[in-house]
C-alpha cells in the first residue's frame, strides 16, 4: 500500500569503522505525535488515490510512475548529499529503498485492482506487526510473550477479514474482487517492517530529507526507465480518455504519500522508536475506510472484527514490555 521542507543540513560522515547507534530511549516529544497523526492523514488517503489511478493505469504503471514522480520530487536534495554520504551506508539505503519503498508501490498497487482500498487500509496495520518481529529476529528487539499473543491476534485478524470479509464488494477497478489480493498486502508491510528497523538502527543521523532523497535515488533509476520502455504509459497520455487526470492522482500520491510522507516519516523515526513511528496505523485504516465508503465500498461485520483483532494486536505490542 502515498508540502515542502527546508534544506536538510548537510549528511554527518563518520568513520566506516564507527558503529551506528539509535540514540538512548526518551520521553516522546509532543512534536512526534503531531508528525504522527500528519502521516496517517497523509497515508489513510493514500489508498483510495492508488484506486483512482488505476482506473486507467496497470498496477506495474502506477507503482512505476509513483517512485519516478517522488524521485524526481527529492533528486535535487539527493544530490546535494550524495558527495557527503560514507560508503558504508549505500547498501542499507539500497536495502530500504527497496523493500520499503520500490517493491510496497507495485504491491499496493496489484492489491488495489481486487481489494476495496479500504481493506487495504486495513491490512496496512500489519506493518506494526512486522516491525516488532523483524526488530526481534534481526536488531536485537525484546520479544516478550504478551508481544508475541500481539503478532498471533495481528495474524488471526487478517485471516479473519481475508478469508470471512471478502474483499469488499465490487468497487474495485478492474470490477472484481478477489480477497486473496490481500496478500500482495501483506509482503508489502513486511518489507516496511524490515526498512524501518533499518532506517533506525543503520542509518541514524542522516537528516529525514537526505534519507528518503538518497534511497530515492537509488531506486528511481530504474523506475523510470521501465516506465517509459517498458509500459505503455506514454501512450495512455497521449490517447487514453481520463488517462491526465489518472495521472494526477498518481502524482499526488507520490507527492504527498511517497515525497513527503517519507521524509516525514523518517523524521518521526529519528525522534521516537521504530513502533512509535508504525503506530500511525491507528488511525490510518479508519481514514481509509472513510474514504472507501464515501466511494461506494462495501464494508461488512467480519471486516469489522478483524480489524478490531489487528488494531487490538497494534496496541499490545505498542503497550506489551
Amino acid at each position: 500500500m502515498p508540502s515542502t521542507t527546508s534544506p536538510a543540513p548537510a549528511v554527518t560522515v563518520a568513520p566506516e569503522t564507527t558503529p551506528v547507534a539509535s540514540p538512548p530511549p526518551h520521553r516522546t516529544p509532543a512534536s512526534a505525535w503531531v508528525l504522527l497523526f500528519t502521516l496517517a492523514t497523509i497515508w489513510g488517503t493514500s489508498f483510495i488515490l492508488m484506486k483512482k489511478g488505476l482506473v486507467v493505469f496497470s498496477a506495474m504503471e502506477l507503482g512505476a510512475t509513483r517512485v519516478t514522480v517522488a524521485a524526481l520530487i527529492l533528486l535535487p536534495f539527493a544530490v546535494r548529499h550524495l558527495p557527503q554520504l560514507e560508503r558504508g551506508r549505500v547498501k542499507w539505503l539500497v536495502l530500504s529503498g527497496v523493500v520499503g519503498t520500490l517493491v510496497p508501490a507495485f504491491l499496493f498497487a496489484y492489491a488495489e485492482t481486487k481489494l476495496a482500498s479500504g481493506l487495504a487500509g486495513v491490512l496496512n496495520a500489519l506493518t506494526a506487526v512486522f516491525t516488532l518481529l523483524v526488530g526481534a529476529l534481526f536488531f536485537g528487539q525484546k520479544l516478550t510473550p504478551l508481544r508475541v499473543l500481539g503478532i498471533v491476534l495481528g495474524l488471526v485478524g487478517t485471516v479473519v477479514l481475508m478469508l470471512l470479509g471478502g474483499s469488499g464488494g465490487a468497487a474495485t477497478p478492474t470490477g472484481e474482487g478477489n480477497a486473496w489480493y490481500g496478500l500482495y498486502i501483506v509482503l508489502a508491510t513486511m518489507g516496511y517492517g524490515v526498512s524501518v528497523n533499518v532506517i533506525k538502527n543503520r542509518l541514524h543521523g542522516i537528516p529525514p530529507l537526505a534519507v528518503t532523497g538518497l534511497l530515492l535515488l537509488y531506486i528511481g533509476g530504474p523506475a523510470v526507465v521501465y516506465l517509459l520502455v517498458g509500459t505503455q504509459f506514454l501512450y495512455k497520455l497521449q490517447h487514453v480518455p481520463g488517462a491526465w487526470t489518472a495521472f494526477g492522482y498518481i502524482a499526488l500520491l507520490a507527492t504527498m504519500s511517497t515525497a513527503v510522507a517519507m521524509v516525514l516519516f523518517n523524521k518521526l523515526i529519528q525522534q521516537s522508536t521504530a513502533l512509535f513511528a508504525a503506530s500511525n496505523t491507528y488511525i490510518v485504516p479508519i481514514m481509509a475506510l472513510a474514504w472507501g465508503f464515501l466511494d461506494g465500498e462495501d464494508f461488512n461485520l467480519w471486516h469489522l472484527l478483524g480489524m478490531v483483532i489487528i488494531l487490538v494486536s497494534v496496541a499490545i505490542i505498542h503497550r506489551a514490555k
